[in-house]
């Protein structure tokens, strides 16, 4: 562009160059939830006879914690492309690992079922 069209040169010229991306630490971040999201499921299922020993439950009434952990995961998994437009990626990344710790913690200190 010259400066007829409105922009000089020097302007052009003072603008920053962007931040490189490390694509390795996207990737591992990414990888990391993943993980920690399969790592629950597993041991949800390895633990369901503990659990329900633990509050005093059947083996047929702790499958629904997992149940509903599922069925949770696959009505928000639709969804995900619209929260991460709207909220913008990295802030809807950075929100489900919040949310996910968090009610991952209140379901381990949960004292029964109920609460569970």
């Amino acid at each position: 562009m010259t400066a007829a069209q409105g922009i000089s040169v020097s302007t052009i010229e003072a603008r920053p160059l962007p931040r490189p991306v490390n694509i390795w630490l996207i990737a591992g971040t990414v990888t990391i939830a993943a993980f920690m999201e399969l790592l629950d499921t597993s041991i949800a299922n390895v633990a369901l006879p503990y659990i329900g020993g633990g509050l005093g439950r059947s083996y047929d009434e702790v499958t629904w914690i997992l149940t509903t952990y599922l069925v949770a995961n696959a009505v928000v998994l639709p969804m995900t492309a619209w929260f991460s437009r709207s909220l913008g990626r990295k802030t809807y990344y950075l929100l489900c690992v919040v949310v996910f710790t968090i009610s991952s913690l209140f379901c381990g200190l949960a004292p029964s079922l109920v609460l569970c």
